[in-house]
């Protein structure tokens, strides 16, 4: 079995606890973003300020989506690789891969 040192648990906790205050902030923001979209859906505002303001919405999902990407494959694929899980590894990304590739 392979030993994990005490700092990279700590750096993968740390890792977790990062992205999880990132992603929450950006989802209020989103939220919010939303809120507006319907209020200005509602208010019967020009369409192309409504388009512009869901392709912001469809960046900041975007961002999280990278984020959230870039901190599995930082810790969870890392872990996988380390104990031999090669195989769930690279599922997964095909998995993400594919997924990306519908939008």
């Amino acid at each position: 079995m392979t030993r994990i040192p005490l700092e990279g648990i700590l750096h993968v906790m740390k890792a977790k606890k990062n992205i999880k205050e990132t992603v929450g902030r950006r989802l209020k923001i989103i939220e919010g973003q939303i809120r507006g979209l319907e209020k200005m859906v509602e208010s019967d505002v020009y369409c192309v300020d409504i388009i512009t303001q869901t392709s912001a919405v469809r960046q900041a999902l975007s961002a999280i989506e990278n984020a959230m990407l870039e901190n599995h494959l930082s810790t969870h694929v890392v872990e996988q690789m380390k104990k031999g899980s090669h195989e769930k590894a690279i599922r997964e990304i095909l998995s993400i891969y594919t997924l990306s590739k519908k939008k």
